[in-house]
Parts: C-alpha cells; structure tokens; sequence
C-alpha cells in the first residue's frame, strides 16, 4: 500500500524538471529584457533567434532532470520507516 519506488522517483524528477524549466523561463525573460535594455540606451543592434530560446529552455530542462536524478534515486529508496523517525 502506498507509493512504488518508481512513482517517488517519478515525482521527485518531475519537480526537478517543473522547477529547473521555471528557472530556465525566467532566465530567459530577463536575457531578452537585458538584451532589449542595452539595445535600447546604447543602439546596438540585438538578434535572439527562436532556436536559442529553444536551446535554452531545453539546457535548462535538461540539467533540473540530470541534476535531480540523484535524489530523486536516494528519495526512492529510503525507507519509509527511516524517512519518518526523526520527524
């Protein structure tokens, strides 16, 4: 009864994913507020291509999933026992 292994390391990656594509969303919107800013007071020219925008938001999915692939694991397979002694 309860939560599988895998469904733990499921949700723990999603949240890793869900949260490394915030990151890499907002990240992205402050690069084009930037690039905008100081094309504006300075007149240089700026070009952001959808296919960075793409790459980036993938770069930044991609490492929240690598990154969170290891806790996630060790969220896996804890016991739950251990999990809720010191609580």
């Amino acid at each position: 009864v309860g939560a599988r292994s895998r469904d733990i390391l499921y949700q723990f990656l999603i949240e890793a994913l869900v949260l490394s594509l915030i990151g890499g969303l907002i990240g992205i919107i402050l690069g084009v507020g930037a690039s905008k800013l100081i094309s504006y007071f300075f007149k240089w020219p700026t070009l952001i291509s959808m296919d960075a925008l793409f790459l980036s938001f993938s770069f930044a999915g991609g490492v929240g999933v690598f990154f969170g692939f290891y806790p996630a694991r060790k969220a896996a397979r804890l016991d739950p026992i251990e999990a809720l002694r010191y609580e």
